[in-house]
């Protein structure tokens, strides 16, 4: 479960901001969109 350790502490999601179920899951896709672009800025640098 590295992914939500890395959400929770290196992008400081201890908790949700928003109400509501749709808000707290928009919220929570946001941070999983991040961290999988992070990954893929992240990619190409792993061999050099």
């Amino acid at each position: 479960e590295p992914v939500f350790g890395n959400i929770g502490t290196t992008k400081r999601l201890n908790r949700f901001g928003l109400r509501g179920k749709k808000k707290v899951q928009g919220q929570w896709q946001l941070y999983c969109l991040i961290h999988n672009i992070e990954k893929l800025a992240n990619y190409g640098r792993l061999g050099t």
